[in-house]
């Protein structure tokens, strides 16, 4: 019997990277590669279920605190109709909130949920989004919208940016205005990159920025929650599902991925532990500390035909565009990981705090002394982005804008690192760095962060 590492190569070698179309010997080949490899990984149906199973996962809180906050007030959440945003208002309901209203843009038909008003709103646009709030006065806001596909985001550039950054901002901005004390916000694991050559991860790390220059003014108490692959509306979870039923190829992006999992459930409970959290002054940034060993993307597929008894094959399909194939690698430290969520890098550990819960980390994000080219380069990507709205400008326009302000915020970000823990992070990512071609973003990084 041939070694796994055989069979991969196998994999890779009868299918190239990146085809549009398989020919029928092709994938009866695969077929055949998937089977012996689901006899050398019989562990991959355990994996697929510790992958399903992680949707009942849940964070102790202290409800007499939520009570506190939540009972009688004034609720607003954005996204409302959607995967989190749904739990979290079945979370806030049993505290009695005066008024819970839910604003979405009406993708998806508006459930009935005694308790629960429904509005239709769109952050992207901030005069019609200020009379939402003018009219509702919310005294809490979780701002749960944002586009989450990073793949989607590659093509529609437009809509995430306007989404994720301006919006983002069009939310706060209103809160403000209404006189809202506090708003807690949906983040992602992708923005601890410093810097992000993808669409979705420089928007929402960028979204991150625009929350911690707004904390510093006092005028909201602001906390945000990173959220990991959520297992409840998993991208590679619907896709599995779907090409096992068809018993179509199952496109993955390499054999050797490993990634983090949480539940629906837990990242609800995370914005409340945010609003427990927050206070003003600056932005208080969470995530879980414990998210388990991470799933493997291989042994998860490979489960999924076990679990279905699917005659789909594995095909390593090779990076889609938002898929960065790694992380820049002196953003972890092996002499600090595990100490700290993985979800936060190795700068951000060093101010991190605890949190409302045992099982969540928090930071305080530095609030930077010299981003005014970053903010210079905003009001570029926005004069690009935001009048277009009802148009539809060069998406390759936006995402130089975009990446401007990503080199920006880069060199902000890099000045308030102690040079020490900059020349650590440099001695950890060089010699890996140097195996890349030089045209390779992280070669930049990596001479920004030297001392």
């Amino acid at each position: 019997m041939r070694s796994i590492n055989e069979l991969l190569g196998d994999l890779r070698a009868t299918a190239p990277p990146q085809a549009a179309e398989l020919s029928a010997a092709q994938v009866e080949r695969l077929r055949t590669l998937t089977r012996e490899l689901l006899e050398l990984k019989p562990q991959s149906l355990a994996e697929y279920r510790r992958f399903e199973g992680v949707r009942t996962r849940c964070i102790d809180l202290p409800k007499q605190e939520i009570a506190a906050h939540v009972e009688g007030a004034t609720i607003l959440v954005t996204g409302g109709t959607g995967c989190i945003g749904r739990v979290l208002l079945g979370q806030l309901l049993p505290h009695r909130p005066a008024r819970l209203v839910s604003l979405s843009r009406g993708r998806t038909a508006l459930p009935r949920i005694d308790g629960v008003e429904f509005v239709y709103g769109d952050v992207r646009y901030r005069s019609s989004l200020d009379e939402v709030f003018a009219e509702i006065r919310p005294d809490i806001v979780f701002h749960v919208a944002a586009q989450r596909n990073p793949g989607l985001a590659e093509v529609e550039v437009l809509r995430t940016v306007a989404t994720n950054v301006f919006g983002t901002r069009n939310v706060l901005q209103a809160a403000a205005r209404c006189g809202a004390g506090t708003v807690v916000t949906a983040s992602t694991g992708k923005a601890l990159r410093p810097y992000s050559p993808d669409v979705y991860a420089a928007s929402k790390r960028i979204g991150e920025w625009i929350l911690a220059r707004t904390a510093a003014t006092g005028e909201l108490r602001l906390a945000a929650s990173r959220f990991t692959h959520v297992v409840d509306n998993s991208i590679i979870g619907e896709r599995l599902r779907s090409w096992c039923a068809k018993d179509e190829p199952i496109r993955l992006h390499s054999a050797e991925i490993g990634f983090y999992i949480q539940s629906a459930l837990e990242s609800a409970q995370l914005l409340l532990c945010g609003l427990l959290d927050a206070q003003p002054g600056n932005l208080r940034l969470n995530a879980l500390r414990d998210l388990d060993w991470p799933a493997s993307l291989l042994e998860v597929a490979l489960g999924a035909v076990a679990h279905t008894g699917s005659a789909a094959p594995v095909y390593i399909a090779g990076y889609d565009s938002g898929y960065e194939e790694q992380a820049f690698p002196g953003l972890y430290d092996p002499m600090t990981a595990g100490d700290v969520s993985p979800l936060i890098n190795v700068f951000e550990a060093i101010g991190a705090k605890a949190a409302a819960s045992e099982q969540v980390d928090m930071f305080i994000p530095d609030v930077l002394s010299d981003d005014e080219p970053a903010q210079r380069a905003l009001a570029e990507l926005e004069s690009v982005c935001v009048p277009a709205l009802t148009g539809e400008p060069d998406p390759c326009v936006v995402r130089q804008k975009l990446d401007e302000l990503s080199w920006a915020l880069l060199d902000a970000t890099v000045v308030e690192i102690p040079s020490q823990s900059r020349a650590r992070a440099v001695r950890l990512a060089e010699r890996s760095v140097a195996t890349l071609p030089e045209q390779h973003p992280h070669h930049r990084l990596l001479g920004t962060l030297r001392p």
